[in-house]
């Protein structure tokens, strides 16, 4: 043991628990009727010493418990059972052990207090990034992991929703940002109680599931640099370093230290108005960043365990990720902390589903190399603690892996980067793309079909956070990332967007009609398409980052929900909220189907599904110049035909409409007219005379039988 304030030794005499063996598992802090199981994985450390506190922010632990190998240690798992140990107790690990970094990776700094990766909460009142760097003695600067009795909640009955994949519709939203502005009139304004306050707007808007970026804990102290006098932080929160613990400052209590049951407390609100709640998790690296970055917990633990290490100077760290460092997902151990850590958000937090930030790099094996059939992949996808969830990759990483249509697994639905793409070019008018636009809008069965996956496999979307909301994708034609620091050059620089002839702001009202009906032209392609919808929080009512494309440092105005919209562009919420319901109506399954189209004709001789152009049964699949595309959909067993003419020429042009059998068509959308007839309410659609109709410039009509 060593002292390391004068007082120490009188401090430490004042607490002295007992101690037995303990156990292997489960790893982490686990309370029992008297006391506390404690079990870390350290492969290489040939000493461990378990450090507690009896208050989270005290400077100096009130006892020392050095490990035994020859009792405390089970193949490499170091464990020990600490009797009459409470939870709320704060601890952190010392871990020694051969250093070789040239050779064999190993980062063991006996100086260096460590968290532990199964923590379920952390206290960061002292921390201070800088003095977990290098060699320096990190004790009273350190964060501490803080023992957490998570058996003790009334879930009232709440389970996980298990709604269908394909009558869900996802709403990106962050957690902080959300609520943080003065304009959200929020009593616990950016926490997980202010998504709570506002239940009833995501409720009245009808989606069925929130997708929360990142909310495992992160070290929101994190200056990435500073403009012009002001520190930027780390804000979006992807840059994790404890898998199992929410991050604390989305609590409004943080003296009850008790971020599990304020992040309970909110899933089963939702959960009583039908809302699902997806992670956005981050298993791809961590915090600890590449070799000149903090040591916090795995780096210390087993630094050639859980990182991808460069073969021939394992000093450094292979960046996949393109945030420093890449996790060894496939590795044993690291698959077990994934699987396990999954499983907890699924059992002890009645979590619904995961979107898994650049999951490409689930399928690199341990030499980095994609695998066929990934165990840590396949191991998520047949659990059966997991297998009623949800589970959504993103597709690609920073190593240049793009797997969209090819990602491991069968159960595994994927960010469609190709929707979104597309769907971008043609709005905005590039020719050429129906035959594209016509494979998205039906599902992309040209990326799924074949391998034996279904619509419901991809995820549509046309922003996210990571880009131009869509207010700034008919705004911009440039980023405007100078607030970032970085001169405007981070960002990606092609966004596919026009900005309807002024680039940002403009007191133009026909330049902001044109917008308007822009925005309106994708919301209604996103949710007139095959697959699972994704709508970003505040593109309902035109929010704006002012042309910045990558607000990942960004806690202010440029991020934050600015709640003034909602009135002050309610004609579009409306849009979103009656084009939401138009696909939820149980008159219109035609547009949640499970499975793909293939030519199954209706009572009244309507296809599934029929491909037109401005004359019947004549796309232009081959017309370079083609920029308009239309469609019927066959109701079935009584349900509604839906015919679809979408025109994104400049110019308003004559549509033929089918002719039907003992029904007329009624017009439901026509986004070139002004709210409240851009989308009419069930019971007030208007009648469609003739067999034709004419679709003005930029805009999409839609129709339904009755």
């Amino acid at each position: 043991m060593t002292a390391t304030t004068p007082n120490f030794q009188t401090k430490l005499a004042t607490k002295k628990y007992q101690v037995e063996v303990g156990r292997t598992h489960p790893l982490g802090a686990t309370p029992c009727i008297n006391g506390v199981n404690f079990s870390i994985f350290a492969e290489h450390a040939t000493s461990v010493e378990l450090l507690l506190f009896e208050k989270p922010n005290d400077l100096e632990p009130i006892q020392i418990i050095k490990l035994d190998p020859r009792n405390n240690k089970t193949f490499h798992f170091w464990h020990i059972y600490v009797k009459e140990l409470k939870p709320g107790t704060a601890y952190a690990y010392r871990v020694d052990g051969p250093q070789d970094l040239h050779r064999t990776g190993n980062r063991f700094n006996k100086n260096k207090v460590l968290l532990d990766p199964y923590s379920k909460g952390n206290a960061n009142a002292l921390w201070n990034r800088i003095d977990a760097l290098g060699s320096k003695n990190n004790l009273t600067t350190s964060m501490r992991s803080v023992v957490m009795d998570i058996s003790d909640y009334d879930w009232e009955g709440d389970r996980p929703l298990n709604r269908p994949m394909s009558d869900t519709i996802i709403y990106e939203v962050h957690v902080g940002g959300f609520t943080k502005s003065p304009s959200s009139d929020c009593k616990h304004k950016g926490t997980f109680s202010g998504v709570i306050e506002k239940i009833p707007y995501l409720k009245k808007l009808g989606i069925t599931a929130v997708e929360l970026l990142p909310i495992f804990d992160f070290d929101e102290t994190e200056i990435v640099r500073e403009v012009d006098g002001t520190p930027l932080k780390d804000y979006w929160g992807y840059n994790p370093h404890s898998f199992f613990a929410p991050e604390t400052s989305y609590c409004h209590s943080p003296k009850e230290k008790n971020p599990i049951n304020e992040f309970r407390d909110m899933v089963k609100a939702l959960h009583k108005e039908g809302i699902e709640v997806i992670l956005d998790v981050v298993f791809n690296h961590t915090s600890e960043g590449n070799h000149e970055g903090p040591t916090i917990n795995f780096k210390g633990l087993g630094n050639s365990t859980y990182y991808h290490l460069v073969p021939w100077a394992r000093q450094y760290y292979m960046d996949y990720s393109g945030c420093g460092n890449t996790f060894n997902c496939n590795h044993p151990i690291a698959e077990k902390l994934i699987v396990e850590c999954l499983e907890f958000w699924v059992k002890e937090m009645h979590v619904d589903g995961f979107r898994f930030d650049e999951g490409s790099i689930l399928s690199r094996g341990q030499d980095g190399v994609p695998m066929i059939h990934p165990p840590v992949v396949w191991h998520i996808e047949t659990s059966a603690a997991l297998a009623e969830t949800k589970i959504i990759a993103e597709a690609w990483d920073a190593g240049g892996l793009y797997l969209i249509g090819y990602f491991p697994g069968y159960r595994w639905a994927e960010w469609n980067g190709r929707f979104r793409d597309d769907i971008r070019r043609f709005v905005k008018g590039d020719p050429g793309l129906v035959g594209a636009v016509a494979v998205r809008l039906a599902g992309s069965a040209d990326l799924y079909q074949d391998t034996g996956h279904l619509p419901i496999n991809s995820v549509n979307f046309i922003t996210c956070h990571d880009g131009f909301t869509l207010n700034d994708l008919v705004s911009y034609n440039d980023k405007h990332n100078e607030a970032n620091g970085e001169g405007n050059q981070d960002g990606i620089s092609e966004n596919l967007s026009w900005n309807c002839g002024v680039e940002g702001e403009t007191d133009d009202p026909t330049i902001d009609a044109l917008r308007q009906r822009q925005i309106k032209n994708f919301a209604a392609i996103l949710l007139l398409s095959q697959g699972v919808p994704m709508i970003v929080a505040g593109d309902e009512v035109r929010r704006t980052q002012k042309g910045n494309n990558n607000a990942y440092c960004q806690d202010n105005e440029i991020s934050w929900f600015d709640w003034n919209l909602v009135e002050k562009n309610a004609d579009i919420f409306r849009f979103f909220k009656l084009m939401i319901d138009f696909r939820s109506c149980y008159c219109h399954p035609g547009l949640r189907r499970s499975y793909f189209f293939n030519g199954e004709v209706n009572e009244r001789g309507l296809a599934d599904i029929s491909w037109h152009g401005c004359k019947l049964f004549s796309p232009g699949w081959h017309d370079p110049y083609a920029r308009v595309l239309a469609y019927t959909l066959g109701g079935f067993d009584g349900n509604a035909d839906i015919h679809v003419m979408l025109n994104m020429y400049w110019e308003d042009i004559e549509f033929e409409i089918p002719s039907l059998q003992d029904r007329r068509w009624y017009k439901v959308v026509d986004t070139a007219e002004p709210s409240p007839m851009d989308v009419v309410e069930r019971g007030k659609e208007t009648m469609v005379s003739g067999d034709v109709c004419v679709v003005k410039n930029r805009s999409i009509v839609v129709l339904i039988s009755q």
